[in-house]
């Protein structure tokens, strides 16, 4: 296995041991951001043993982590220790470890990791996408009017509803994941971090589909890759 991949893979370890505990603790700590957004001391630990393990075993590599801001550098690691810190706060097991590796601009390595769902996800730019250790593909679906998607925020699920087959609102990584698994056929979120979509938009690059909006102040929304323009146009 490449060993890129099998680092990040080790971080994404590292990470499930400091939140997975904390989950539903009782005396779990969670604060607000100037932002608005929450920030529990999960959230905070585990990328500060991230960035611990970075800097102790690839010597040279930066880190860009959501709670503690980027090192820079050309090669770094793109962290979100808990993607969908909301659900982990009330109790929803419906987040993940989002780590990535950037190289020159270029996200080569990707995994999300959802240890209250048993599941995780991760793809090798070139390499393809996997879950659980199964290769993964996103569907063949080619007409939106046959097709299941994703909408974080109302508005958009309002400008799908009327020309999908099926519309629902997941939100977070989940609802990308699950376009690479071929579950649904696209997935459209707000603008997001860097940190909130190098992970998984490779994973759903290499599973075949496609990814748009990435740090350009536009929708992020990722397909199958038959449907996105139609996506789009919908929105």
């Amino acid at each position: 296995m490449d060993a890129d991949l099998v680092f990040a893979l080790e971080l994404a370890d590292l990470a499930d041991s400091i939140t997975l505990p904390r989950f539903r603790a009782l005396d779990l700590r969670v604060e607000t951001k100037p932002d608005l957004t929450p920030v529990s001391d999960a959230d905070r630990a585990a990328e500060r043993a991230l960035r611990e393990r970075v800097a102790r075993e690839r010597p040279g590599e930066g880190v860009l982590g959501e709670e503690e801001g980027d090192d820079g550098g050309d090669t770094r690691w793109v962290i979100d220790p808990i993607d969908g810190t909301r659900n982990f706060v009330r109790g929803v097991p419906v987040w993940a470890s989002l780590i990535a590796l950037e190289r020159d601009g270029d996200v080569v390595v990707g995994v999300a990791s959802a240890p209250a769902l048993s599941r995780r996800w991760w793809a090798l730019r070139g390499g393809g996408a996997v879950a659980d250790g199964t290769a993964i593909q996103v569907s063949g679906v080619s007409s939106l009017g046959e097709a299941a998607v994703s909408c974080t925020h109302a508005r958009d699920l309002a400008a799908l509803e009327p020309h999908v087959w099926h519309a629902r609102g997941l939100g977070d990584f989940w609802q990308h994941v699950l376009v690479a698994e071929g579950s649904l056929d696209a997935a459209v979120d707000a603008e997001l971090a860097v940190w909130d979509y190098a992970a998984v938009a490779l994973i759903v690059e290499e599973a075949g589909g496609r990814a748009s909006g990435l740090g350009d102040g536009r929708q992020f929304v990722t397909s199958n890759g038959l449907l996105h323009d139609a996506v789009l146009r919908a929105l």
